[in-house]
């Protein structure tokens, strides 16, 4: 035989099951109760049959002020296209590339890049002391 355990609290729930509206008397009224400090939030939102979301969302519907312009938040813009100046001319530098060699012998500029041959430089280097 199995023990029941004894019902303590039977809720009906009768009629369609609509949302609840709030006035926003009601509504001003039960955030400022949230507010007070002598409860939290939650516990006012459980005391008034409300999920404690929906509380902090009046909460910050009240918070924030309400824009009350009858006038367009838009204005019209032209748009011109702007010629570019021109820039200015850039100085050649001599800057070795990444990974490959410069050399300057009597005013005469080899750039030899990191893949080449040690023979190919060497024969390079040769060429130019010839022509001196």
């Amino acid at each position: 035989m199995t023990e029941t355990a004894a019902v303590r609290r039977v809720e009906i729930f009768t009629g369609a099951g609509q949302r609840r509206t709030w006035s926003e008397e009601a509504k001003r009224q039960i955030v400022a109760e949230s507010y007070s400090g002598l409860e939290t939030a939650c516990a006012v939102a459980r005391r008034y049959g409300l999920s404690p979301t929906q509380l902090f969302t009046w909460r910050r519907a009240y918070r924030t002020p309400a824009v009350q312009s009858a006038e367009p938040m838009f204005a019209p813009v032209v748009v011109e296209p702007v010629k570019p100046e021109p820039a200015p001319p850039r100085r050649k530098t001599r800057r070795p590339r990444r990974g490959g060699i410069e050399l300057e012998i009597d005013g005469v500029v080899v750039r030899v890049g990191s893949d080449a041959s040690a023979k190919t430089v060497a024969a390079v280097i040769g060429a130019l002391k010839a022509q001196r």
